[in-house]
């Protein structure tokens, strides 16, 4: 028994109520422990060392090549994914936002996080209430006990109901709630991450696929042509027309073509795959859409949210800052428990020996106590205070570089476009001269104007570039998708699609 508990057990209870009272009168009910702010917002107007350009550059007739702007302060659509004007793609991505099982995950996380506040708050926020009901039979052996009369047996009825409050006196219970909110924001704002992270994997899964599907039409095309002009190469052999060297050169490049292309087949088969496993179903069991390059548009106008927003709009930003809140309660709540507790309860009840009398106004019992309890020496107490300012001061310190990489990110995407446009340009400038170069190329060879070594040259050159052509028109429409998830994806403007609103649980808790 701790020294205050036999203290209030030497007076009334009437005594032990009104010192409860003087203990409130005296301390008022606050909360101790540093109040939350949230964090200010990065001190920066842009994200590059070098200004964004007007616009970026473009690749005239060439899909994918017109130019894009650099809208700042726009603010970013909440189905971003459907600026690049493809029903197919709208249409998979509300399918994989049904019924992807990391999304399912996520809302039952959510959904336990609610509750465990829930449960939190209905056991510290009001008082616990138990009732009893009971009933006792008893003998007695007078006669062992040196008592004159036969043994007897009576039967013992009670019923009663007890009260118990933990009064939170220097608010450690609040700041225990304060800190399950917390956890629940965290855990929302973990949905909408989890929301932004699958609709930008099905977008930039779906490019590749037609990446990938263009690739492989390509090489086909081009193994076609080598194959053919290997047969005209043998026709002329046999006449001797030409070396057999020759030959054996144009032979090699036909099998290094046609062993380049199973590689991307594989490329695109691990595409499809990944694509049914975001929607939520098997790879063999599900039906995938196949997507081509020319199903995309690319979006002209980009958004470009400020600094000082953009820690308000990103959901990995936010949920960094929900854990720092959740550090900063839990500081509270240790340092809480170095002041005094105080536990009140109260019974009221009945006990008769016949039930029928059980609620009569002579068998009434009651009880009140009241209990301070003050740590008066605990070694550990400093040390677990010490021990949560850690844990705040490491939690500011991960928001911190949350929002550097947050930061970099943004950086990175917006550079990527820049260069993307002017990898196009050159991209589109290379391929338009190698078709050109190609052309000329197997008309000169059918005049006999030029070698098998020529001919094989311009077409590996066409062969590369209009792969890399390719690649690079993929590029520059991955990097746009980046660039609306580095934004997030503007989920805040009301793509919750049912979700309980972010920090409304933080905020009941205040």
């Amino acid at each position: 028994m701790t020294r205050s508990s036999v203290f209030i057990g030497l007076v009334p209870r009437s005594g032990a109520l009104l010192l409860v009272a003087g203990s409130l009168s005296l301390f008022g009910c606050a909360s101790v422990g540093p109040d939350f702010k949230q964090p200010a917002p990065p001190a920066v107007n842009g994200y590059t060392a070098q200004s964004l350009p007007a616009q970026t550059a473009t690749a005239p007739d060439t899909e994918m090549g017109g130019a894009q702007r650099f809208v700042v302060g726009q603010a970013v659509s909440a189905s971003w994914w459907k600026n690049f004007a493809s029903p197919k793609l709208d249409t998979f991505i509300e399918q994989a936002l049904r019924s992807s099982p990391s999304l399912e995950a996520a809302q039952a996380t959510l959904r336990q996080a609610q509750q465990t506040y829930a449960a939190q708050a209905g056991s510290s926020q009001y008082p616990q209430v138990d009732a009893n009901l009971g009933a006792q039979r008893t003998g007695t052996n007078n006669s062992g006990m040196g008592l004159k009369g036969g043994d007897r047996v009576f039967e013992l009825y009670n019923a009663g109901v007890k009260v118990s409050y933990k009064l939170d006196l220097f608010g450690g219970n609040r700041r225990a709630l304060e800190g399950y909110a917390a956890q629940t924001d965290y855990q929302q704002y973990q949905l909408e991450g989890a929301r932004l992270t699958l609709a930008a994997n099905v977008v930039t899964a779906a490019m590749m696929q037609a990446q990938y599907s263009a690739q492989i039409s390509a090489s086909e095309a081009i193994l076609a042509a080598q194959q053919k002009q290997f047969g005209i190469a043998q026709q002329r052999l046999q006449l001797g027309a030409i070396a057999r060297s020759e030959v054996l050169t144009l032979q090699t490049q036909v099998e290094q073509t046609r062993a380049s292309i199973p590689p991307i087949r594989n490329k695109l088969d691990q595409t499809n795959h990944l694509l049914a496993v975001l929607a939520g179903q098997a790879p063999g069991a599900g039906e995938v859409p196949q997507f081509t390059l020319a199903d995309f548009t690319l979006p002209s106008d980009l958004p470009v949210v400020i600094p000082s927003e953009l820690v308000r709009q990103r959901p990995d930003i936010q949920a960094s800052e929900a854990l720092l809140h959740a550090a900063s309660a839990q500081y509270g709540v240790v340092i809480s428990n170095s002041y005094p507790q105080i536990n009140l309860s109260a019974n009221l009840g009945s006990q008769a020996l016949l039930a029928s009398s059980l609620f009569g106004a002579g068998s009434m019992i009651w009880g009140l106590a009241g209990q301070i309890v003050q740590p008066l020496f605990n070694a550990g107490l400093k040390a677990g205070v010490k021990s949560a300012e850690a844990g705040f001061d490491a939690a500011a310190a991960n928001y911190r570089q949350t929002v550097l990489q947050a930061l970099r990110n943004v950086a990175d995407v917006l550079r990527a476009l820049d260069n993307d446009a002017q990898t196009l340009q050159a991209q589109a400038a290379a391929d338009a001269s190698a078709q050109a170069a190609l052309g000329l190329m197997q008309q000169q060879y059918q005049l006999g104007g030029a070698s098998y070594l020529q001919l094989l040259t311009a077409q590996q050159q066409a062969q590369q570039t209009r792969i890399n052509l390719i690649a690079a028109q993929t590029q520059r429409l991955t990097d746009t998708a980046a660039l609306y998830q580095s934004m997030g994806g503007g989920w805040t403007t009301g793509v919750n699609q049912g979700a309980t609103a972010p920090k409304s649980v933080s905020a009941a808790a205040d």
